[in-house]
């Protein structure tokens, strides 16, 4: 079996098929009620435009009260046909008050039609999504009174430089202890006297206390 061209969608031609029908029978009942020629052609193309501008409206998400409104409007007006031609209703001695209600839907499709075309948009939406117009104000300029001079910056002190010795007699006798044991040792291990560097680091003082310390063990 050969494959059609275009993929056939069941839903699309069972909706195609039903809106037929209906057509048909909002024909028939138009016709019945005394609307012939092309007014009675006209009765279902109403019909099903504002089932579709309900429809739009309800997807859309913006005034869905009116959407739903109108949607069972059009609804029942189609229902009301399907059932009416079905056999429930002598087509042939149509009742006074159906003819007036067909004389009287294209008002009511018109207005429904046009409140659902052409409703008012949310005014909060707009005033969100409108861009703000772009400020024309400049800034004024300074005058020569309101602009101060600079002021000068504070003088840090300048700190003192890392190689300047200390007084011997501000090194704790503590420290000149400990440092006379390390320069002890070192000397017994190297046969040499231990430099300041050297003495710096094993201590972990400033080379300030360092040179203070070297000085009171020689």
């Amino acid at each position: 079996m050969r494959a059609l061209p275009v993929p056939v969608d069941a839903v699309l031609v069972q909706a195609v098929i039903a809106a037929a029908l209906s057509f048909a029978h909002l024909h028939d009942l138009a016709l019945a009620a005394g609307q012939d020629g092309w007014k009675a052609w006209a009765y279902p193309v109403s019909v099903d435009l504002l089932l579709v501008a309900a429809w739009r409206r309800l997807r859309s998400g913006e005034a869905k009260t009116a959407g739903w409104c109108w949607f069972l409007v059009a609804l029942t007006a189609s229902l009301g046909a399907n059932v009416a031609t079905a056999g429930l209703l002598d087509l042939e001695n149509v009742p006074a008050w159906l003819r007036i209600l067909v004389a009287g839907w294209p008002a009511v499709a018109f207005l429904g039609g046009t409140l659902l075309a052409h409703g008012a948009v949310n005014p909060s939406a707009e005033r969100a999504t409108a861009p703000e117009p772009p400020s024309t104000a400049r800034a004024p300029e300074p005058t020569a009174a309101d602009v101060e001079p600079p002021t000068a910056a504070p003088e840090l002190p300048t700190a003192a430089p890392e190689s300047a010795s200390l007084p011997p007699s501000s090194v704790p006798p503590a420290l000149v202890t400990l440092a006379r044991k390390v320069a002890d040792e070192h000397r017994a291990r190297t046969g040499t006297n231990i430099d300041t560097s050297t003495l710096r680091a094993r201590l972990g003082v400033p080379m300030p206390l360092a040179e203070a310390i070297t000085t009171q063990l020689t």
